[in-house]
């Protein structure tokens, strides 16, 4: 009898192996199946009317599963492995440094930009598809919006270029381009052969910071991509962490996600300066002392707050999807300390911080003499922290603590209560704060 009972335990056991085994090569050809080549563009354009609950467009979803894989081993797989959190990256790093405007992210984004040749950077990618969308009826849905911003993002991750071609007008022929946004501030796509021999006649309208080129190729920039170690994007475009969970869950990249943040006083006085005419109204308010809280420009400032302080609650509690993946840095602490934090940036997302990248640090957090222009990477980092506090009118800044004002207490920000207190400079507003 005893023998019985041995021979049915055994036969369950065996069932038992063989349904593991089979849901794990399951798994994992599922995995495979999405790697194909970098250059299969579908020519196909996207059909907008298709939207799903989860934020993303169906037919975005089916252009992106033609995307590219990064170079990793799939030989050493076992049943003991994990599909579902095994990483194909190959020790590739994908950083990416979100932010709203005026934070000082430029800036930032120059300490990877500046990393070397084992650095792919770009600038601002997502720009046209905000540009695009905002027009359609699909922009008044942030969910869908932030799902064509995820993916975007992960076939750019994933060195493929065609999803973001969709949203690039004029559209591009054979995939190449004269249209991308500030194309100059990505060193990757201003060195050869990415950077292409000029057309003499239009040389003027292509170039980056050190050199003439002709129009972006995208399969240039997409070979480029792949051959670089780490791949690094800025944008100040997602308005919300949550929505880029499956992005961080992709098998197949190796996510570090960094969020820059700024005293909202701060990014308020330097839009206003920035951007003069989107601000009329702000200045208008200043000149007369009075400011209607219930105005649309008020609550669109209470929820720009609101979004950064929830993406950092999300990213601060730490959730099983995003541990060791998320770090928050205060935008007056890189000013104080660049490089200091440049190496705590560096190390949390475990690439080497190179001399490339510490001599730029020195050369242009130090400067006397600040270069023009709204996007400029050059400045005195330690006195551009303190240089809003005379910009902007108490009045205003009494808005600002009001409305973003449990958005300063998380990120340490001080408020004043007298227009002495705030200009001031013997009198710091940040509180000593460290973010785990």
């Amino acid at each position: 009898m005893k023998t019985k009972y041995a021979i049915v335990f055994i036969c369950i056991v065996a069932l038992v192996i063989i349904e593991k085994e089979s849901n794990i090569l399951s798994r994992v050809s599922d995995k495979l199946i999405q790697r194909q080549t970098p250059q299969q563009t579908p020519q196909t354009p996207l059909d907008y009317s298709n939207t799903t609950q989860n934020g993303s467009l169906m037919v975005l979803k089916m252009l992106l599963s033609k995307q590219a894989g990064t170079k990793g081993n799939y030989s050493n797989l076992s049943e003991e492995d994990d599909v579902d959190t095994y990483s194909y990256s190959g020790g590739r790093k994908h950083i990416l440094l979100l932010a709203t405007t005026r934070t000082g992210s430029s800036f930032v984004g120059e300490f990877f930009n500046q990393h070397g040749e084992n650095m792919f950077y770009l600038f601002e990618p997502l720009w046209h598809v905000e540009r695009m969308l905002t027009m359609a009826a699909e922009a008044n849905n942030g969910t869908v919006l932030a799902g064509i911003y995820r993916d975007v993002l992960q076939g750019l991750f994933l060195c493929d270029f065609s999803p973001l071609e969709k949203f690039i007008s004029p559209p591009p022929q054979d995939h190449v381009t004269a249209a991308l946004f500030r194309r100059e501030s990505s060193l990757s796509l201003c060195e050869e052969p990415v950077c292409s021999p000029v057309i003499k006649d239009v040389f003027e309208r292509y170039h980056c910071r050190t050199r003439r080129c002709g129009p972006l190729n995208f399969t240039l920039a997409s070979e480029s991509c792949l051959s670089k170690q780490h791949h690094a994007i800025k944008t100040v475009r997602v308005r919300q962490l949550d929505t880029l969970q499956p992005l961080v869950e992709d098998p197949r990249l190796d996510v570090r996600i960094i969020q820059l943040v700024r005293d909202p006083r701060a990014i308020l006085a330097s839009r206003m300066v920035a951007f003069s005419s989107k601000y009329q109204t702000w200045k208008a308010w200043a000149q007369d002392g009075q400011v209607p809280e219930d105005d649309e420009e008020v609550k669109r400032l209470k929820g720009n707050c609101d979004h950064i302080r929830m993406s950092a609650e999300v990213g601060l509690s730490q959730p099983h999807w995003l541990r060791s993946r998320y770090m928050l840095v205060r935008y007056e602490d890189i000013a104080r300390y660049p490089m200091q934090k440049a190496e705590e940036m560096y190390k949390f997302t475990g690439i080497p911080f190179s001399p490339q990248a510490r001599e730029w640090i020195l050369r242009n957090t130090q400067t006397t003499q600040e270069a023009s222009g709204i996007y400029s990477t050059q400045k005195n980092s330690s006195e551009q922290a303190e240089k809003w506090r005379f910009s902007i009118p108490f009045t205003l800044a009494q808005v600002v603590q009001r409305v973003c004002g449990p958005t300063m207490k998380l990120f340490g920000y001080r408020f004043v209560d007298d227009e002495n207190t705030l200009t001031d400079k013997s009198i710091s507003l940040l509180e000593e704060k460290l973010f785990h």
